[in-house]
């Protein structure tokens, strides 16, 4: 009788698990095992926020477990320490794992390979966080593109997998030991005010038949729209695997071919920002320095201005900026911000506060439910001006003109900033005039932006000069 375990990562799913189904295929017997990890108190890539809704994940998984007759083994500490006492304890003679997309995470599996050798265990590592992945999308000459745009047209050549099974039955080993459910004590966390959506597959899924009977038709339109529910809101789904990406390919695909070319417009947009994600994978594979330094190498040493002061403003969201503090507000109460308004207010810290977009990507990173490494450093680097676009840079958006194009009733600033619903929505697209607050509980602007982009602009300009 043989035996396996199957180490759960990101993938807190049951269905179209590739590792798991690779396991319960080839074994009479698989151990579900997750390791925590045993840091305290902070983290530079993660929050109570997401930690709570980790938590609420890994109950749903063992609720489904154990439906299926299974159970989850939870241990704590280091995965290839962990995973190999597994090993001695229950016999396996297999591990089965989904790859990491991040260098972190691909470190871990890289000791994990050299201890199963030691073992004489076989090691599984399976594609499951992306439709393709690594190198499956390159140039013409086998090189990794740098431009979203020829990527996006590349990767939508290539056949995508089909989803596979959810597991109805699992045989788990009744002596193997666990330690309980982890709660946010854990890892010594206290609980924060973050509104988090429920954790579970169930609720993954049906965000996203919500999003794709209705919004999805008028996304095009509304996706651009902070004050719309216009958007899919699965990417923490996405980011803990509490969706397959197969799956959501999948049905996406499905309600193309329902609506026809015309009308499935909006739903071809949304297929490309599952591509710019996995353009971002691919990004982190071949360039895993950018989690450090500039992408283009001519921006790196910029001389970033390093204001606490000023930082600790934008992450409150007290800027005077209405549309910015909007976003950091959001962003404090519910884990997530809309994704126009995460590139406004990246923009406005790196060109208009000046400060180092590594700083604005952690706070972002320990706040976002939906935090992917990839993603989040891509949007910083972009907005920066200093990743894969064409036109870096220069590129400088204006807060004010942003929020009356994409807000122009205010009303999502009115939510999030209650202090200024009482304000007619005209005036706080505009700077207020000078010594005058939009609200006595609201503070001014803390810098004048026509003079900030100019400044910025400058900058660029003498640090190119330099590099070049």
């Amino acid at each position: 009788m043989s035996s396996a375990i199957h180490w759960f990562r990101r993938g807190l799913r049951l269905s179209d698990n590739t590792a798991l189904n690779a396991a319960l295929a080839a074994h009479d017997s698989v151990v579900p095992a997750y390791v925590l990890s045993t840091w305290k108190a902070a983290h530079r890539w993660t929050g109570p926020g997401r930690q709570r809704f980790l938590c609420e994940a890994l109950a749903s998984l063992q609720a489904g477990l154990s439906k299926a007759g299974g159970r989850l083994v939870v241990r704590a500490g280091d995965a290839v320490e962990e995973l190999s006492a597994l090993v001695r304890e229950t016999g396996a003679t297999a591990i089965y794992a989904n790859r990491d997309p991040d260098p972190f995470g691909q470190e871990v599996e890289a000791r994990l390979a050299a201890r199963a050798r030691e073992l004489g265990v076989n090691l599984h590592l399976c594609k499951d966080a992306a439709l393709h992945e690594r190198d499956e999308v390159l140039t013409g000459g086998a090189s990794p593109f740098r431009v979203f745009t020829p990527y996006s047209r590349a990767w939508a050549k290539l056949d995508k997998a089909s989803p596979g099974q959810t597991v109805a039955r699992i045989s788990v080993p009744s002596t193997v030991a666990s330690l309980p459910l982890p709660g946010l004590a854990h890892w010594g966390l206290e609980p924060d005010a973050t509104s988090i959506p429920p954790a579970s597959e169930a609720a993954a899924a049906a965000r996203l038949e919500r999003f794709l009977e209705a919004a999805v038709v008028q996304y095009a339109a509304q996706r651009d729209l902070p004050a719309v529910e216009g958007t899919s809101r699965i990417s923490q789904d996405l980011r803990f695997g509490l969706l397959s990406i197969r799956t959501v390919y999948a049905r996406v695909a499905e309600r193309l071919r329902e609506l026809g070319p015309e009308r499935g417009r909006s739903v071809q947009i949304y297929i490309n920002e599952l591509c710019w994600r996995e353009f971002y994978f691919q990004v982190l594979w071949h360039a895993p320095h950018v989690l450090a330094q500039e992408y283009g190498a001519a921006y790196r040493g910029l001389p970033w201005s390093h204001d606490p002061a000023a930082l600790e403003r934008w992450c409150q969201g007290q800027t005077g900026f209405p549309i910015v503090d909007a976003g950091m507000r959001q962003l404090l109460s519910t884990g997530f911000m809309h994704n126009r308004v995460r590139m406004i207010t990246a923009m406005f810290l790196t060109k208009d506060l000046h400060q180092d977009w590594r700083a604005g990507e952690q706070w972002f990173m320990q706040r976002l439910l939906d935090g992917e490494i990839a993603s989040n450093n891509g949007g910083w680097q972009w907005s920066a001006g200093t990743g894969t676009d064409a036109a870096p840079y220069f590129r400088i958006q204006n807060p004010w003109t942003q929020s009356e194009r994409f807000d122009p009733q205010a009303a999502y600033i009115k939510h999030w900033v209650p202090e200024l619903r009482d304000v007619p929505a005209a005036r706080l697209h505009q700077p207020p005039s000078p010594g005058l607050r939009f609200h006595r509980d609201y503070p001014l602007p803390m810098v004048e932006h026509g003079r900030e982009r100019l400044a910025s602009l400058q900058l660029y300009k003498e640090h190119l000069a330099k590099t070049r």
